[in-house]
């Protein structure tokens, strides 16, 4: 969508408008991003100091748990900060640079993210179809190769985005982003000029990132179940697939809210905007509150330990 640049500038800064259609209601929508933003630090900060502690939880699954808490970490601070800003302050100004920053680190680390859910579907293959070799294939070598392959992926895809905007996108008709963040297609559609180069790279990235991470889980869990069926008994099935269950879970928390929003974005021109920033807000905020709590109830290492430390908080001096 481009227009004559007599109607266009070039921006210094521009104006998130937060939740379009409930700026009255602003003040009443901080208390539940700012609970929900709340949690999601508490949670992932135990999780981390968790595993750093008990020594028996350093092997390859908790040690990618550990990333996904720091990659939730950034995710969620990305963007709750500027939103409770707007919410309580009034503050929806930022600037061009700062605006590209925020989206470079919002899709940059929901790309690691994915990476890292891939990396632990490998962790999980390897150890149902290939157990004698699990420690001597996921080394805490391999797995910090791992963990930094899937940050070199999300640099090297997402930082062309803010990039093109800077050389393709000088001149925009509005200041005015419909949205709580600085999301790419938020800001490429207030564009003057011919954004198809912009557009074409978005949904390259998202056919890599989403489709492509997501057939791959997909395949290592077609094997993993294909060893469960050939297990002997029900009840060793059920203990091996319990070993996958907190993986899955997490899959689902971080990749349903994504194509919900997706959907929602591309097809439902009628539903609301508010609803669109709500969905999108929500998906970034679900994966951080949701990953910490599922891993730790269905953990036994985690649940036990921070019984303990409760149990220890709790007694009398």
């Amino acid at each position: 969508m481009f227009t004559s640049n007599n109607a266009c500038f070039v921006p210094t800064s521009f104006w998130l408008t937060g939740i379009p259609r409930l700026e009255s209601l602003h003040i009443w929508l901080s208390i539940p991003f700012g609970s929900m933003y709340l949690v999601a630090l508490v949670g992932n900060v135990t999780i981390l100091a968790v595993v750093k502690m008990e020594r028996s939880l350093h092997q390859p699954m908790y040690f990618f748990l550990c990333m996904l808490a720091v990659i939730d970490l950034v995710l969620s601070t990305s963007t709750m900060p500027k939103l409770l800003a707007i919410f309580w302050f009034g503050a929806h100004n930022i600037g061009l640079n700062a605006c590209l920053v925020q989206m470079f680190f919002i899709h940059c680390f929901a790309t690691v993210e994915s990476g890292i859910f891939l990396a632990m579907a490998f962790d999980r293959y390897v150890a149902i179809c290939d157990p004698l070799h699990h420690t001597s294939v996921l080394t805490h070598v391999v797995v910090g190769r791992l963990g930094l392959a899937a940050l070199l992926r999300g640099i090297l895809y997402i930082g062309p985005l803010p990039l093109l905007i800077r050389l393709r996108v000088p001149l925009y008709q509005t200041k005015v982003i419909t949205h709580s963040y600085c999301e790419h297609m938020a800001v490429v559609n207030l564009a003057c000029s011919d954004t198809r180069v912009n557009n074409l790279y978005g949904m390259a990235i998202g056919f890599l990132v989403l489709i492509l991470d997501s057939l791959a889980i997909t395949a290592s869990y077609v094997m993993i179940f294909r060893v469960v069926l050939g297990l002997t008994t029900l009840d060793a099935r059920f203990k091996t697939l319990g070993t996958c269950g907190s993986h899955i879970c997490a899959i689902l928390v971080f990749y349903i809210p994504i194509v919900v929003s997706s959907l929602t974005h591309r097809f439902g021109h009628h539903v609301p905007p508010h609803i669109h920033i709500l969905l999108a807000n929500f998906y970034l905020l679900i994966p951080p509150i949701l990953n910490p709590v599922v891993y730790a109830v269905r953990t036994k290492q985690i649940r036990e330990r921070l019984l303990h430390i409760l149990k220890v908080g709790t007694q009398p001096s």
